[in-house]
């Protein structure tokens, strides 16, 4: 329902718009979607830019006046600092890092690293670039240009995510998702140096009479940090959430590599199975259909098998129908990080170089 909610909302706020500025209206709107959608654009940089600036400036104004404190060094100022320039430097490295574009130039080099393996890739043409697609490969329509080992294009990056650059996006999501368990727990230990420092526990209980446990404190100490330090309770929360996310996406990339698998020819291998599964069942529903006329024709020379046995009888359809992923990029966990590292088209460049040099 809700899916059919936001599509009837759209409609009619594209009607809207369409009733009050006519076809320039629409046009307008035809242009943003392209720009934002179908074409290389900084937008999502800038955010990210203005996310991680902001936040940062938020912890500098709120929290570093605490520091140091009870539990935290003065030296945080600088690590914090330092955290948040590394994981910038990765962002740039992924964004403007070459992916791995093919072109007539280096497409036999590909060609020759990356094998097809006839099952969800075969040799044929890229329709746009006119050369030929070497396997793991895919012509990105927002970029404009194929790429080696393609995985997918990332809005947040404006680049496509391939050969080259894996390893600096896997090394983005991990460094951020580090950044903000840092940040989160830096924070914590602030507001707790903050809790020593001002003996808001002694007053609580020695002046307001509450008891001296966690259950009858906690509420009451929330409440004052929530009163007292609720930019640091936000920002902290924020961080939080975030790092949660970025451990799923980076646990999903990082089972992608150490698999030699990316997202690309994950969709692929889910086509590719479940075309399979269809026609093996189709072909057990063959077999199942045939073994049951046959049966019905020796019903008259075969003695008659007992009911409780024709119950209890597997049917072929119940069988299981087993579809095997036959990854053959798949070289083990050491060999397929080390490609990660060390692409495979570099160490084919670096011998072709010595070759001729030699």
């Amino acid at each position: 329902m809700g899916w059919r909610c936001n599509g009837f909302l759209f409609v009619m706020g594209w009607r809207f718009i369409e009733f009050v500025f006519g076809s320039r209206g629409t046009n307008a709107l035809y242009l943003a979607q392209y720009y934002c959608c179908d074409r290389p654009n900084p937008i999502l940089q800038v955010l990210y830019l203005a996310i991680i600036g902001g936040t940062f400036y938020l912890i500098v104004y709120s929290t570093f006046n605490y520091i140091p404190g009870h539990y935290m060094g003065g030296y945080h100022r600088y690590t914090s600092l330092l955290a948040v320039g590394v994981g910038v430097i990765l962002f740039l490295l992924t964004s403007f890092s070459d992916p791995g574009t093919i072109n007539a130039e280096n497409v036999f080099q590909y060609l020759s690293v990356y094998p097809y393996d006839n099952i969800i890739y075969s040799e044929k043409e890229c329709s746009t670039c006119k050369i030929l697609k070497p396997a793991r490969s895919k012509h990105c329509s927002i970029c404009d240009r194929c790429v080696a080992r393609f995985d997918h294009h990332c809005g947040w990056m404006n680049n496509c995510i391939g050969e080259k650059n894996t390893l600096y996006f896997v090394l983005f999501l991990l460094w951020h998702f580090f950044l903000c368990v840092y940040g989160t727990i830096a924070i914590g230990l602030v507001l707790a140096g903050r809790l020593k420092e001002l003996e808001v526990v002694y007053i609580l209980t020695a002046y307001y009479g509450i008891e001296n446990s966690f259950r009858s404190l906690a509420p009451h100490v929330v409440q004052w940090l929530i009163n007292s330090y609720n930019t640091q309770i936000l920002v902290m929360v924020f961080l939080a959430i975030v790092s949660l996310l970025l451990s799923g996406f980076f646990g999903y990339h990082f089972s992608l590599c150490i698999s030699n698998t990316t997202t690309n020819e994950t969709f692929k291998w889910e086509d590719y199975l479940g075309w399979q599964r269809k026609v093996k069942e189709a072909k057990a529903s063959a077999e199942a259909l045939k073994a049951s006329l046959d049966d019905l024709s020796q019903e008259t020379t075969k003695p008659q098998q007992s009911r409780w046995k024709k119950f209890f009888r597997r049917s072929r359809l119940e069988e299981d129908v087993e579809v095997v992923k036959n990854n053959i990029y798949d070289r083990g966990f050491f060999q397929n990080l080390y490609e990660i590292i060390y692409p495979l088209s570099s160490r084919h460049s670096f011998s072709s170089h010595k070759l001729k040099t030699g």
